[in-house]
């Protein structure tokens, strides 16, 4: 079964990014907006690592920024409090805190984390983009490197984990109605660029539209979006089945929150449920699939 074919049986409206259809999208609500992308205020990526005795290990790691403090948190198993958990502040005013290691110990594992990121460098959002590392070892076994990959060799007597996935990633942003990130679907898959944008009647629009963009190209352009404010697409990224939902009902009915939530995850081509619905199915342990979700919060009126 080609592309096409797939395509149609999933969804007659289905899209694929690297398809000629999509020239058939606008592209004006991608290039070059009008407003500035809103900052990440945090980043949360969900890792599994496999040790060699197969033992299966999820790794937690989430960057935050404020306006006075910056931090990294790691934590280890399924949000289980009695997991040993590491937490860092890279304030300026704490520059010993930005090199080191620290031993934590559970019932189960021995883990240790190496960190180095005086000399990091940073774009918007609070995760480093440069000139850092982070490397954690589970009972002597290197389970995960973040950074510079070339710090392995300082873990000579180590073994470096032949797999490692990354399992989802969330992102909380804040600003104006616009919001830029970028997404690995799968580990053997390319970096993309993803771009959120609502526009609204400061834009000469009767009513706001909604436009999702993966490489300056419209997946997804939802018109009266306060009446569409809920919602699902399937695009195709890199030969794989992705589902997209948005949901902004926030933005127009509780602006106390503010919160819209937009959602993307890949399933296997032979699943015809949305990913949603899979919570209810039984899961193949070893299978992988990876999910991106974006809580943005519009201070600003865009």
């Amino acid at each position: 079964m080609n592309m096409a074919d797939i395509i149609s049986c999933f969804n007659e409206n289905a899209v694929n990014v690297s398809h000629s259809s999509c020239s058939s999208y606008s592209n004006n609500a991608c290039i070059s907006p009008s407003v500035t992308p809103s900052t990440q205020n945090s980043v949360t990526s969900v890792y599994k690592t496999t040790l060699s005795n197969q033992k299966q290990v999820l790794i937690t790691v989430t960057w935050c920024k404020s306006h006075s403090n910056q931090g990294l948190t790691i934590t280890f198993g399924e949000e289980n409090p009695l997991e040993p958990s590491f937490r860092l502040n890279t304030n300026s005013r704490f520059l010993r805190k930005k090199k080191g290691s620290k031993v934590l110990e559970s019932q189960d594992s021995k883990v240790e984390v190496f960190w180095d990121l005086s000399k990091a460098k940073y774009d918007t959002g609070p995760e480093p983009v440069e000139g850092f590392y982070v490397a954690i070892l589970v009972d002597a076994e290197i389970g995960l490197v973040l950074g510079e990959e070339d710090v392995v060799k300082k873990f000579k007597t180590r073994t470096l984990l032949a797999k490692v996935s990354l399992l989802s990633r969330r992102e909380h942003c804040s600003g104006n109605a616009v919001y830029a990130t970028k997404a690995q679907f799968c580990d053997s898959g390319t970096w993309h660029d993803i771009l959120i944008r609502c526009s609204g009647e400061n834009e000469g629009l009767k009513a706001p539209v909604l436009s999702v963009c993966i490489d300056k190209k419209t997946v997804i352009r939802v018109k009266r979006l306060q009446w569409n404010f809920r919602g699902n697409q399937t695009i195709f990224v890199d030969g794989l089945l992705v589902d997209l939902l948005w949901d902004v009902h926030n933005w127009f009915f509780n602006p106390a929150s503010g919160y819209a939530v937009f959602m993307f995850r890949t399933r296997s081509g032979l699943d015809s449920r949305l990913w949603l619905e899979e919570k209810i199915a039984q899961k193949d342990k070893d299978r992988v699939e990876f999910s991106l979700l974006i809580y943005a919060c519009k201070t600003t009126r865009g």
